[in-house]
């Protein structure tokens, strides 16, 4: 399967906190789910696959090309939705199309202002009177309507009601039906990953931990309640983690299937995304 982005042992050091060689793939015509807690590195990461960053070392290829040689070049093909956005909050929606018009030359207005009438965003307020919503909403439609191949997006659906963020994920799906498109998404909001990714990259304290497809999550993974007596019979190598709480014991299984056939468990029960992040981050081995 062509990869349309691949990051290879990246790397950045802050005064305490470091990116330690991360590698992430991107499949054409796939969502990409980049999750972790606040702090983790996901915002860092995508900045240094952007080059908005500099990185001590590692290699980002992006359709084939590396990005230190062709970066022009490649920009032009990506769609970049991130909190620090480079618009001015004084501009328009009409003045950003006019600025997009002579910026990119597969700028489609007509797309722009489908999706404009779509958020109900008005063309002649300045978007610093927009609520958040709505400024992550201008951001999503100015990244979209260059019509690029990929999109990379920090936390797009962040401030968003429920019914709003629901349109935003049919739009991304709409984005990679054709096969040909791709996204990078990190999201807090593992719900929406849910419903969209076709793969989850978890990245902890600077590292990535893996990179699953979301089936495989949902599906082999498991988890196991009990109290301390039953807890004790069980191989700390037939487990992921476990996080103890005040009453019972919550543990995370890699294979359901074979857990349950080799303990004779009845009851495994199935986790969201949010439940396997928060006992890798909090439970103990």
């Amino acid at each position: 399967m062509e990869n349309v982005l691949e990051v290879k042992d990246l790397c950045k050091k802050y005064i305490g906190f470091e990116l330690k060689n991360i590698n992430i793939s991107i499949p054409k015509g796939m969502i990409i789910g980049l999750i972790g807690e606040n702090g983790a590195g996901k915002t860092t990461t995508i900045k240094a696959i952007l080059n908005i960053i500099n990185k001590e070392k590692g290699q980002v290829k992006i359709f084939n090309l590396d990005l230190q040689q062709n970066e022009k070049k490649i920009k032009q093909d990506i769609g970049v939705v991130l909190d620090d956005s480079f618009l001015s909050e004084y501009l328009t929606p009409k003045s950003i199309n006019k600025i997009m018009k002579n910026f990119y030359p597969t700028w489609d207005e007509t797309l722009y202002l489908k999706y404009l009438e779509k958020f109900k965003l008005p063309l002649d307020k300045i978007s610093k009177e927009f609520s958040s919503g709505m400024k992550m909403k201008l951001k999503i439609a100015t990244a979209i309507s260059h019509k690029p191949k990929l999109l990379i997006l920090d936390e797009p659906t962040t401030g968003l009601d429920p019914v709003a963020r629901n349109d935003i994920l049919d739009i991304f799906q709409e984005f990679i039906e054709d096969g040909e498109h791709s996204i990078l998404l990190s999201s807090h909001i593992t719900s929406d990953l849910e419903h969209i990714a076709d793969y989850i990259t978890f990245i902890n304290n600077g590292e990535i931990i893996f990179t699953k497809s979301k089936d495989e999550l949902i599906e082999n993974f498991g988890i196991v309640k009990c109290d301390e007596k039953d807890f004790k019979k069980f191989n700390k190598n037939d487990y992921v983690k476990y996080k103890k709480n005040k009453y019972e014991y919550d543990i995370l299984i890699e294979n359901k299937y074979e857990f349950k056939r080799k303990y004779d468990i009845s009851v495994i029960d199935k986790p969201t995304i949010e439940d396997i992040m928060l006992i890798y981050i909090k439970g103990e081995k």
